[in-house]
Order: structure tokens, then sequence, then C-alpha cells
């Protein structure tokens, strides 16, 4: 079906290529308008349906296709089973995957949290009561100043003589409640400063060492391992172990009071000691609190940490079997492997892996095929690798189901050992026969990845399948004969005979019945190889029209019904046709060319002309000349239409795309210069002024050769032909005749489009000269042949031509010469 629609593709767009309108004309009619919106579809057509879009849909086609049959499991849906049901068949895990121990899970995590050390928010109070101190202190000390002061201003004296207004206001600053002892002591002492310094030190002291509001909670907290005391001045964690550390506020007290002896000693009024420790013992507060709420986020963090415990169940293993009862474990089970497929993620995997599998191919075939001038310009070789990638996928994928029922049947049998029975490696042996040996090897490693995808995406069989398909392409690179296809597989199944055990001894022994079985695989996917590629390969010849040297063998005999009708219709072009051969086969190789190939084309370049023989010199047999009574026009007209008519026979007779490419290359685009000089010299001018010629109407179609075979060919055409205008031919008058017309094809253009170098032609140039010159070899006078008539020993001469065969009846004469190159379109 791809095939088809590509063909109908191509000759869509071909046919719709349509020359635009000429000068002059007027496009306002109906019929042109007609023709114009025809173009336009066609030229739309050809863009969007293109070889290369149809290229990508092609490969994004073969690449969806091979990732479905990769994941065969999302077409179907996995059975539903409760408790107590039956199983219908055995089940085996489809891959590899975790089921969670639940039970054992939530004992560590319940682990985890109990290990979590409770969080303590430490706030260093002396950090915000040493400036409360101070500015308290502060205040008193300048009340004080303000009594003995002698103030003008009543409103100022009134508002700070009031020792009530004061006493709240140094109370509210601490932050303590008013104590009317505790003030009168520090108005009668005047709030010296060796009170506020030996407060704040007694205050910032017992303050770092943490004051909490319930001990006992703190104890409880400790029986884990310690507590994280969190600063929140600093934000730093540190942790303790020590709980002694710590005080409550009644401990707190205490030890504030049991440094009443340290201050005495301290300070120069022992008596102050006991404002210190009054006004010390209002300012201390529980500075440690228990952050529940962080502790608690800290649990759920660990248990969250923990990670599930789970047991491992691995692919291919049992799950259930059939006719089991479904308990619990079965269950747990089953529902591990549907869980672990969720329809989402198995939808996924396709794309996903079409996207590697397209990406893969495009990488392949920008990088190795396109190196390949033949497959860029012939879209029948990609139709055709891809039907034959696609074709050996689908067979490998289905025989490995195939090879998992009949190793059912065997206890110590596995499927693995029978897939090296299949013959991968004869789709490379078909590329390399009709596309080269590195085509075949690109082909080799496309469809050995796909084929090690299949079989589990072992390296191993990658390196089984690639080797053996290597060797299968290399085997055939210059096959003639069908029995080499045979040869090559059982070459194929000898080296398949040994990498076979070798693979399986990669997982396990090789002394075992599964080794002889693999070893016994692989010699027979290598003799299948040799066996289908054999019978196939005249239907792909007849389906896509491929040319391989066989079938050049076959067409090369001249007993071919086609070229025996040349040979009666047109005689003289069947020996021209003959002698280009023979030039083209002995050159060929010297250019890296195809000998056959082109000894085969030359047979049958000029076929066309067995339509209208009589209009071409060489079969006139020295009859009149028909071209003497038609216009130049038709006369060219005649001429170019024996391009057309060969390629229409090649067609009929299935002769294959190369010749008949060749057929239709073998003039290119050059002038048919004898009948445009005529045209020329009949031209009447009209008014004074001379009418102009199209030179175009005297040039054949083309295209320009593509090829080295049809440059080769078109080169031969034009020396042999022109070669019988020659009166002498000795080696330097051919050798002098040869390079001249090489030249005029080379300036004219006509090599511009084939791979043919400098070089190259200078080797044709040589080849050219030694078939010429053996063809056109002189004979030695014999003393009989002296008293025979001119005429007779002229017939009895086979190694010189006759006049009639080269146009004038003078050669001699050297502007007949010149006419009759005019006349052969030189």
């Amino acid at each position: 079906m791809i095939l088809i629609f590509y063909k109908n593709a191509m000759n869509v767009s071909s046919k719709t290529k349509v020359k635009p309108l000429p000068k002059g004309k007027s496009s306002g009619t109906f019929k042109n308008k007609d023709l114009a919106l025809k173009r336009k579809l066609a030229s739309l057509f050809h863009k969007w349906m293109g070889i290369d879009r149809l290229r990508w849909i092609i490969l994004a086609a073969l690449s969806l296709f091979v990732a479905v049959l990769l994941f065969p499991n999302i077409l179907t849906r996995p059975p539903v089973y409760n408790l107590g049901d039956i199983a219908e068949r055995d089940i085996k895990a489809s891959h590899d995957f975790l089921i969670e121990n639940t039970a054992l899970t939530e004992k560590n995590r319940e682990n985890a949290a109990r290990k979590v050390l409770g969080v303590y928010d430490f706030d260093n109070i002396a950090l915000n009561l040493v400036p409360a101190i101070r500015k308290s202190f502060s205040m008193g000390r300048e009340y004080l100043k303000t009594i003995s002061a002698n103030s003008t201003d009543q409103e100022v004296r009134a508002d700070l003589s009031s020792t009530e207004v004061v006493k709240n206001r140094f109370f509210a600053t601490l932050e303590i409640p008013p104590n009317e002892r505790l003030f009168a002591k520090l108005l009668k002492s005047g709030f010296p400063a060796e009170v506020e310094d030996a407060t704040i030190g007694l205050v910032g002291k017992i303050s770092r060492l943490g004051i909490v509001g319930n001990m006992s909670i703190l104890k409880k907290q400790f029986e884990k391992g310690g507590i994280i005391l969190h600063d929140i001045n600093s934000r730093k964690e540190t942790r303790v172990t020590n709980p002694e550390r710590f005080f409550d506020l009644k401990g707190a007290r205490d030890f504030i009071k049991r440094q009443k002896k340290d201050l005495e000693q301290n300070l120069q009024n022992p008596k102050l000691s006991s404002i210190v420790i009054d006004l010390a013992q209002s300012l201390i507060r529980p500075n440690l609190t228990f952050n529940q709420r962080e502790t608690e986020l800290r649990k759920e963090v660990a248990q969250e940490s923990v990670k599930p415990v789970y047991f491992k169940i691995k692919k291919g293993e049992m799950l259930v079997r059939e006719g089991e009862r479904i308990g619990l474990q079965h269950l747990l089970r089953l529902s591990g492997e549907i869980k672990s497929q969720k329809p989402i993620e198995r939808i996924g995997r396709v794309p996903a892996m079409a996207l590697l599998i397209g990406l893969f191919i495009l990488v392949i075939q920008l990088v190795g095929i396109r190196s390949t001038p033949l497959f860029l310009k012939d879209g029948r070789n990609f139709v055709f690798n891809t039907l034959t990638l696609f074709t050996i996928f689908v067979f490998f994928w289905a025989y490995g189901f195939v090879a998992e029922e009949v190793a059912r049947g065997f206890t110590h049998l596995s499927s693995k050992a029978l897939l090296f029975a299949m013959p991968v490696a004869s789709g490379a042996m078909l590329i390399s026969v009709f596309q080269g040996t590195l085509m075949g090897v690109t082909f080799s490693l496309v469809i050995s990845v796909l084929a090690s995808l299949v079989a589990g995406g072992r390296v191993e069989f990658f390196i089984f399948f690639f080797t053996t398909s290597v060797v299968a392409a290399y085997g055939v690179r210059s096959c003639r004969e069908r029995g080499v296809f045979i040869k090559t597989g059982l070459v194929v199944g000898l080296i398949g005979m040994i990498l076979a055990p070798a693979v399986k001894m990669v997982n396990g022994s090789i002394y075992s019945v599964e080794s002889v079985v693999a070893s016994a695989s692989g010699f027979t996917g290598g003799l299948l190889c040799g066996v289908i590629v054999t019978g196939i390969l005249p239907l792909i010849e007849m389906a896509f029209g491929f040319t391989t040297d066989i079938k050049l063998l076959e067409l090369g005999n001249l007993d071919q019904p086609l070229l025996r009708e040349l040979m009666v219709q047109a005689p003289g072009t069947y020996h021209h046709s003959v002698i280009i051969s023979n030039m083209v086969e002995a050159t060929a190789k010297a250019v890296h060319a195809n000998p056959l190939l082109a000894k085969v084309s030359a047979y049958y370049h000029d076929i066309g002309k067995m339509k209208k023989p009589l209009y071409f010199i060489e079969n006139q047999m020295g009859t009149e000349n028909k071209h003497e009574k038609l216009a130049p026009s038709m006369s060219s007209l005649i001429l170019i239409s024996h391009v057309k008519d060969g390629v229409e026979l090649a067609a009929k007779y299935k002769l294959g795309r190369e010749i008949s490419d060749i057929i239709q290359q073998h003039h290119g685009t050059s002038l048919i210069s004898y009948f445009y000089q005529k045209a020329k010299d009949r031209m009447v001018p009209k008014g004074g002024k001379p009418v102009e010629i199209n030179q175009e109407d005297f040039r054949y179609p083309g295209p320009k050769p593509q090829t080295k075979e049809a440059g080769l060919v078109m080169l031969a055409d034009m020396v042999e032909a022109a070669s019988r205008t020659l009166s002498d031919p000795t080696p330097a008058r051919i050798q002098g005749l040869v390079q001249k017309i090489i030249n005029k094809a080379f300036s004219d253009g006509q090599l511009d489009e084939c791979e043919l170098t400098l070089k190259d032609l200078h080797e044709i140039a040589k080849g050219f000269n030694k078939t010429l010159s053996g063809i056109f070899h002189h004979r030695i006078e014999y003393p009989e042949a002296a008293q025979k008539t001119s005429k007779k020993a002229k017939n009895e001469n086979t190694g010189s031509f006759g006049t009639e065969d080269s146009g004038p009846e003078k050669p001699e004469d050297s502007a007949e010469v010149n006419k009759s190159l005019k006349r052969l379109g030189l």
C-alpha cells in the first residue's frame, strides 16, 4: 500500500509539470485560467506530498507501530480478581516491580518519630533587660537631680516632683509589678550605678543558663536523649543532653539568693546586696519554652524520610498459577503488578519509545544513508528499506510468541534459545544486493537494535544479529549467480553456530541442552536467510523495478527478444550498440562504474530507433535519405522521438529503472547541430529582418546524465558515431577525434550532473582510443587480392567501414565530413 501511494504521488506530481505560457499569449480566456488553476494545484500537491514529506510520514508511522509492538500489554486489560476467586491462567510478572511491606514500614516510621528530640525555644532575656535597667536607673537618677536643682519651669518641676509617677514609670520600664519597699530603698540609696551593674550581671548570668516554666516536662524530654535548644535571637540550634544546667523559676530565685555573699564582697556598700537580689528576683522569668508545633513538624519530616520497605518481584516470576485460589498474598502481588502499570504511564511509553526509535533511524538516515546519492535520488529505496525493516521486525516479534509456546513444552529449554533461528540477516542481504554493502551494513545496525529490544534489550543479542547481518551483507557484495545466496547463508549459519552458544554461555553453562539447541538454531537461521533471499529476490525485482547484476546478465543475453527484434528491424543500430557496449565495458572499471550495467545499457540505449529505423543513417543501407524531403524541425522531432520511444519500450519490456534512465539520458540536452544549422540556412529574412530560430527546439529534452554509466554511454555513442566519418582511421586521427568529442560534451555542460571527473574523462579517452584502434585495425593486402578490382578488394576488407555508413559519398572531402557530423547531431 505504501509503494502504491508513493508511485501515485510521484506520477501525479511529475505529470503536472507544465511549461509556462509563451510570451505574447493571452491568459484571459477561460481555458488559460483553468490551466493556471491546474498548475497551482499541481504545485501544491508536489510541495506537500513530495518525496521528503512522504518519508517523514513513513518514518513516523513505522516508529509508532514498532513502539506499539514493543509494549503489547497496552492493548489488553489485566484480569481483575477478588479474594477467593480461581485463577483462570498463569500470571507472571511482566517486569520487575516492588511491593511495599506496609506493617514494617509503619513500624519504622513510628520509631523514627519517637527518636525526634523536643525543640525548646531559648530567649536570652538579658538582651532586652539591659537597656531597660539602664533606662530606669537613669530615670531615677534624673529624678533625684531634678529635685535638688533650682528650676524655674513650674510644669516640669510639678511632673518630676511626683514620686508616685516616677515609681510607676520605673517599674513599667522594667515590666515588673511596682514594689514600694524596693523603690524606697533605691530612692534612698540614690539609684547607684553599682547596683545597676550588679543587677545586670546577675540577671544575665541566670538567663544564659536557662529558666524553664515546667521542669517535669523538660525531664521527660531528656529521657529521649536530650533536647534541641533553639536560640530565637541567633537562630542557632544546639543539642543539650544535661538537664542540670537549667532552672525552674523557684530554682533560679534560690540561685540568685545564694549570690548574696559574692555581692557583699564585690559591692562597696554591702547593704546594697539585698537591693540587687530583690530586684534580680523580680526581673527573672522563664526564657525556655517547649515548641510543640516545631517538634510535631520534625516528627512528620522524620516519618516521611523513612523509606518504605519493599520486597522485589522479578520479571517472569509466577504471581499466581492456573487453578489456584486467590489469597491475600496473591492479591498483594497482583495489585502491585497492576499499580506498576498505570494506564497513563503504559500509554506514555509508546510515544517515548516511538520518539527514540524515530530519532535513531533519522540520525542513521542523515549520517549514513544520505551519504549515498542513489538513495536520495530514488524514493523506491526508502520505501523498500522501510517495508523490509517493518516485515522482518513484525515476523521476529510474532516469532517470539511462537518460541515461548514451543519452550513451554520442554522443561530445560527457554524461548531465548529459539530466537537465533529467525533469519534476521536476510534483510541486510536483500539491501546489500539492491543498494550496496554500505547500505546493507547501515540496515544491519537498525534491525539489530530493534531485534535486541524484542529479545529483552540484551546487548549479546544485538552483537549476534549485527554480526550475522554484516556477514550476510558482505557475502553478496558482488552477486552474479543465485547460488551465492545459499553459500552466503551457509557462512552466516556457521558463524551463528559459534555465536549462539557464546550468547548462552554469558547467562549460563555451555554444557547444556539449551546451548545445543541455540547452536542448531543459529545455523538454521543462516540457512533460511539464503533460501528466503533466493526465492523472494525475483518478486522484489518485479515489484520495485530494481535491477540486480543477475537481472543484467539475463538482459545482456543477445537472444533477448527485444535485441533480436533490434537486429532485424535496425541492423545498423544493433551493430552500433554492440560496438558501444564493448567500448563502455572496457572503460567502466577504470572510472569505478558498473561495467555490467554500462554494457547492458549500451545494448538497449537506441532501441527507440526500431519504430522509424530508416530515418537514421546507419540503417539506410545506401537508400535515399528520408530527411531530404522533410523540414529541419520535423527531422529534429523524429530524431528526438527515439529517446521517448526507447523509454516506452524499456517500460513495456520491464528493463528496469537504471537502464530506462540511461536510455533517457544518453543524449542529455545536446544540440542537433546539423538540422539546427540547416533550419537557419533555410530561413529567409522577412522585411529585411532575420527570423530567430529557437535553439531549444533542436535540443534533446534530457535530462543530462546523472550517473557515471549514463555519461559513459553518452560519450561512447558520440565517439562511435563520429568515428564513422574518418576516411583513414589511424590511431592519431582516432585520438584527436575522441578528444574533440569529449571536450565538446564537457564544454556544452552535458557532464555537469554526473560524477565523472577530469581524471575519469582522461581514462575514458584512453579506453576509447584503445577500443577503436582495435576495431579500425589495418590488414595486409594479400598478393591474390591485388589482382582483383578495387571494388572487390574494398568489399573484402572487413576491417574498414563502407561509405554508406558515414553519410557523404566522398569522405576525403572535409566539407562533406562536417555535414555528416551535423547530421549525426554533433
